[in-house]
């Protein structure tokens, strides 16, 4: 008896599909350029080696049974994803990489990455995308590591790491932002260190495997510790405690009412950002990253992927 890897090859696949479409063997034997006997045996088999009934045959029609309605959507969808694959197969041949990872820091404006990622999309290139988060030295860290090949919002020094390639995204300030509730809200400005370290500070860990601290802390200031940017955003709103923003974020919740901003004598934080990516001459980048390196050199690209957040 054959086996159901025998039976469900894409043939017999798009035959099955045929006679639902056609709503009788008849005609699609007659469709498929087949006697009718030849169709049934073929669709026996299949039924033979699935050990079901996938058509009721009481009726002049091929009325799918629960099973044959299964197996025809299942069908459909790996037909479809046969295609897929030589479109695919056919667009790397030409220099395409199958798969792009792009790890994404924390202070990286969401919305016009995902604009980026449409616009990618739209020359409907073979390439999938894979989005990672990063926070700190975690988003660095994940490209030397080769678990990306671009990196968005590198904040540390990067320039002992061989083959790495980095140009500058541009400035991040970073701003004291609390919820209008917060005790440090109704404060004299400028806040000093000595009252800051009496407050519980909020913080970003990095997501670094070996480095899992953030910045902008007091020592000796109890600290509540959250994974991502926007869970640092929330807890200050709720006023769970006070820390420094970035100040294209921060903007957006202070216009809300949700946030304000207050001086401190701490000196301003501005923090250079760029993205980077490996390259070497036995390793070139390929036509995915090669689209992402043009549209990051746009002046205007940098700066709405700085600057352009919304309210989550």
């Amino acid at each position: 008896m054959p086996s159901s890897r025998d039976v469900l090859t894409p043939d017999s696949l798009a035959m099955l599909q045929t006679i639902s479409e056609q709503g009788s063997f008849a005609a699609a034997a007659r469709q498929l350029g087949l006697v009718p006997s030849a169709l049934t045996y073929r669709v026996r088999q299949i039924e033979e080696a699935l050990d079901v009934l996938l058509f009721d045959r009481r009726s002049r029609h091929a009325q799918p049974t629960e099973a044959g309605l299964e197996l025809l959507r299942e069908g459909a969808r790996l037909l479809q994803e046969i295609d897929s694959v030589a479109h695919r197969v056919r667009r790397v041949a030409t220099g395409w990489e199958p798969q792009l990872s792009i790890v994404v820091d924390g202070v990286m404006a969401r919305t016009t990455m995902l604009e980026l990622v449409e616009a990618f999309y739209a020359g409907q290139p073979p390439t999938r995308l894979k989005l990672r988060d990063g926070i700190l030295s975690g988003t660095l860290e994940t490209l030397t590591s080769g678990r990306a090949d671009l990196a968005i919002g590198v904040a540390v020094d990067s320039s002992n790491v061989s083959g790495l390639k980095t140009r500058e995204l541009g400035e991040m300030e970073f701003v004291f932002a609390i919820a209008p509730h917060h005790p440090l809200a109704q404060a004299a400005e400028p806040i000093t260190e000595a009252m800051l370290v009496q407050h519980r500070g909020i913080a970003v860990a990095d997501s670094g495997l070996r480095d899992n601290t953030s910045v902008g802390l007091l020592g000796g200031q109890e600290l509540l510790t959250v994974d991502s940017m926007q869970a640092k955003i929330e807890a200050q709103i709720r006023g769970l405690g006070c820390g420094y923003l970035p100040g294209p974020v921060a903007e957006v919740y202070v216009q809300a009412g949700m946030l304000v901003r207050r001086q401190t004598t701490r000196p301003a934080r501005t923090v250079p950002l760029h993205y980077a990516w490996m390259e070497t001459p036995q390793q070139r980048p390929g036509r995915a990253l090669q689209w992402w390196l043009a549209q990051l050199e746009s002046p205007t690209t940098r700066q709405a992927l700085m600057e352009n957040h919304h309210r989550h």
